[in-house]
Order: structure tokens, then sequence, then C-alpha cells
């Protein structure tokens, strides 16, 4: 793979994981102040918006991984932060399915959070 092409990847994708994180986030809530349970959209978006977020993540580690590294250390804490944090999402998930759209949307939001904080902390 092109190092060029990757980076181009990562700095675009970007958009993609925060965003979609963002609103599924904002669904969350909305759907836990509705005191409505989840649908099957939800469910799926939820997947997609952490999917994207671990696509952002490992394009970031493959650029490291290939000595293309950001100027600020900070960038990288808050990448690892958010590995972190979806991991332990899932080793709680049951916990979590007691108020899913709450829990998921606070955690998607936070995730949301962790990556403009990693942008901002670019170089």
């Amino acid at each position: 793979m092109n190092l060029a092409n990757v980076l181009s990847f990562h700095q675009n994708w970007f958009y993609v994981a925060v965003v979609s994180c963002g609103i599924v986030g904002v669904w969350g809530l909305g759907l836990a102040i509705a005191r409505k349970a989840p649908n099957r959209a939800f469910v799926v978006a939820r997947g997609v918006a952490i999917v994207a977020m671990l696509i952002q993540v490992a394009a970031g580690v493959y650029l490291y991984s290939n000595d293309v590294r950001p100027a600020s250390g900070f960038h990288v804490f808050y990448g690892v932060v958010i590995v972190i944090t979806l991991t332990l999402a899932y080793v709680y998930r049951s916990t979590m399915a007691k108020r899913p759209a709450l829990t998921y949307g606070i955690l998607l939001l936070f995730v949301m959070g962790l990556g403009i904080r990693a942008w901002m902390n670019v170089g």
C-alpha cells in the first residue's frame, strides 16, 4: 500500500468516523429521552459507527507502524483511548444492554469527542 494514499484516507475518513459516531450518539440519547427501545436500524447504525471508528484507528496504526508519525504524541494517545473505550464497552456490553440507547448514545458521543481531540492534536 502506498503510504500517501493511506495517510490521505486516514485524514478524510476522520470525518466519516466522527460524524457517524455523533449522529448515532445523538440518536441514542434521543431514544433514551423519549423512553423508546432501540430498533434494528439503531443497532445497525451503532455497529456502522463503531466499525467506522475502528477503521480510522487501524489506518492510524498502519501509518504509525510505517514510521508516519504525527507531530504531537497526544494524537496517538487519543487513538489509544478510543481503542480502550471501545474494548471496555465490548467487555461490559451485557451491562450496557440494560439501557442500550442511553449507554451507547453516551459512548458514541464520548468516542466522537476523543476523535475530535485526536484531530486537534495532529500537529
